[in-house]
């Protein structure tokens, strides 16, 4: 039996590792490239996991892999762009801060695993966090925007369960890479599309590239199936409010930024949230 504080402690690796790229990437990447940011991220992230793991698709793998890289990736990163032209990053972080439910609600049918009252508690004090941290703009709020980052969280939901619910024994490290290198490729080609020619960084933009791709892009995703394995994915979901919270708490650290009252208290919310829908024990 593994503890459960260990396993939420490998799943927080992911948001933490998320919720930092906002911070590398405002300061050290460009601003007007966001898809290839995307690209940039999985293709290279899944191709170092297939050297480790060193295994072609094998059978259904050959369609599943793509359709998970899609779904985790490739459509996911292209919906968070156009969310994040259409509405205030307030609106949009609160939109995705329902992961908790989307992932709870795909679990019940799909998992066979039904939300607990440890659960529903977490929630409501998970998502009343994120609310404090980064604040709920009401003005600009464009319909198309709200569509498109509720379809994100959706589709990044269902390639969650989906990950879990095609599991078999096929190592991990492999089924990743698969899908990361799938939606990378998928998002080179709408980046060249869309955006044109990849940007150009010097060698501080290189690094930073390397650092999200190797840690926030191939670790993370590792650390967040690895959770989906361990956890009830409703508390996974919990888990993945660390980022918002990651993201202000390095705005302040490295960025210089103000911490109200407020976002203290949502900070403390969301950890609170955690403890609390956390399971007694899960068998690793």
């Amino acid at each position: 039996m593994e503890t459960t504080w260990r396993a939420v402690a490998v799943t927080a690796v992911a948001p933490i590792a998320w919720g930092a790229t906002y911070v590398v990437t405002r300061h050290l990447l460009p601003a007007d490239a966001p898809l290839w940011g995307a690209a940039l991220r999985a293709l290279p992230a899944g191709l170092l996991l297939w050297l480790l793991a060193r295994r072609m698709p094998r059978g259904a793998w050959w369609w599943k892999a793509p359709v998970l890289g899609a779904l985790n990736f490739g459509g996911f990163c292209v919906l968070v762009y156009v969310a994040a032209q259409l509405l205030p990053s307030s609106v949009a972080a609160s939109i995705m801060a329902l992961a908790p439910l989307a992932l709870a609600g795909l679990a019940w049918p799909l998992l066979r695993q039904g939300p607990t009252t440890r659960w529903a508690l977490g929630s409501v004090l998970g998502i009343a966090g994120v609310v404090l941290i980064v604040g709920l703009g009401t003005e600009g709020v464009a319909p198309a925007g709200v569509v498109a980052s509720a379809i994100a969280l959706l589709s990044s939901s269902l390639g969650a369960i989906l990950t879990t619910r095609w599991r078999d024994d096929t190592p991990l490290l492999a089924t990743t890479s698969w899908q990361l290198t799938a939606g990378g490729i998928a998002l080179v080609v709408v980046a060249a599309v869309v955006e044109g020619a990849p940007p150009r960084v010097d060698a501080t933009g290189v690094a930073a590239y390397t650092g999200i791709a190797v840690v926030a892009t191939a670790l993370a995703f590792v650390c967040w199936f690895t959770g989906l394995r361990l956890l009830p994915a409703g508390t996974v979901g919990l888990i993945g409010l660390l980022n918002p919270v990651t993201g202000v708490v390095l705005g302040v650290l490295v960025g210089g930024e103000s911490l109200g009252i407020g976002q203290i208290i949502g900070i403390l919310a969301v950890l609170a949230a955690i403890a609390v829908a956390r399971p007694p024990r899960t068998r690793a």
